[in-house]
């Protein structure tokens, strides 16, 4: 049995036979190590007896087209060459089927890598979904309206956000982000702090095992599944977990910028010290709206208020936020 099944859900199912590589050349930097990289890992998966086959996924619509050319020709397994941006991508096409995900830490942030405590080095990442046990997971799921207004839907592994976090990726386009890499990120969340007007939008939620609905008016909201984002982060919404099939809410209810600084350096220093104005909840669901013209006391239409899903802008409010439980399989170390 596996020494993991008293804690999580893992599958008994067939060695790894068939494996696609799902690699997105414009994740992470350093492009010609990663190729030499790619062609170590194909080497050590075809010395295991894997069949192997690489595929480029150049967008969001190729990443999916390519996971699901590789379920139609057989594969058991989905290597994720690249970021959470790419595993969200695949994510979508491998939530309700046996096929397995596996990751290997080749883009910018790589929190789901962090949270699953795989290897830093992508071939020992590679050693590690071979040597690895199958474990069933939820999804996040996120309802929302896209950016020409049309509702959508999609799944999310790591977490799922709206107000300034959200505005920080509509803000942080795909070169710069690229070229820059977490420096991109850091450098424009910077400026955002002083120049984003924190916009509040109202939250309708129940605590996970409790009846009663809460509403707050807040200016953020992340919905997080995974307990370890990795580098500077670390336990951003303590609590969070893979393992539990609800989602970890922090809210904010103040427009104070000092406030999300210390929480944000609480998370850094590993202290989960309690801020005014931020708060977390465990959840199954959360809807996030509009405040009325009328309570916001203003008769001019209200800014935009985006939505994002493991690193990927989707759209803007209104959104609903739920869990899926046990629909997709990923391959963790042993």
């Amino acid at each position: 049995m596996c020494v993991r099944c008293t804690q999580v859900k893992c599958l008994i199912r067939p060695t790894m036979r068939k494996a696609a590589l799902l690699y997105n050349p414009d994740s992470g930097r350093r492009g010609a190590r990663r190729q030499a990289q790619l062609y170590s890992v194909l080497a050590l998966l075809q010395g295991a007896k894997v069949e192997t086959e690489l595929f480029l996924a150049e967008s969001a619509a190729s990443a999916a087209e390519k996971a699901r050319q590789a379920i139609a020709d057989g594969c058991d397994t989905i290597f994720a060459c690249g970021g959470d941006g790419t595993i969200h991508n695949i994510a979508q096409v491998l939530a309700n089927t046996s096929v397995a995900l596996a990751v290997l830490p080749m883009g910018t942030a790589n929190a789901l890598a962090h949270d699953l405590g795989l290897p830093k080095t992508v071939v020992a990442a590679a050693q590690a979904a071979v040597d690895g046990v199958p474990r069933r997971i939820g999804l996040g799921r996120i309802q929302f309206n896209d950016l020409e207004g049309y509702p959508s839907s999609r799944f999310f592994v790591v977490a799922a956000g709206a107000g300034v976090d959200a505005h920080l990726f509509y803000k942080l386009y795909a070169a710069h982000k690229q070229r820059l890499g977490m420096t991109a990120y850091y450098a424009q969340a910077w400026r955002l702090w002083f120049n984003h007007p924190m916009t509040r939008f109202q939250i309708q939620f129940a605590e996970s095992g409790l009846p009663e609905s809460r509403q707050a008016v807040v200016t953020e909201l992340l919905a997080v599944r995974i307990r370890n984002f990795g580098g500077i982060l670390r336990e951003l919404a303590p609590g969070a977990s893979l393992d539990r099939n609800d989602i970890r809410l922090v809210y904010c209810t103040t427009a104070s910028r000092s406030a999300y600084l210390a929480y944000v350096g609480g998370t850094m220093l590993g202290r989960a010290w309690k801020i005014p104005g931020i708060d977390l909840a465990h959840t199954e669901r959360v809807a996030c709206r509009y405040v009325p013209a009328e309570a916001a006391g203003s008769r001019t239409a209200q800014p935009r208020v985006y939505v994002e899903a493991d690193g990927e802008l989707l759209g803007r409010l209104p959104a609903e936020i739920t869990v899926v439980p046990d629909v997709l399989t990923v391959m963790a170390p042993r």
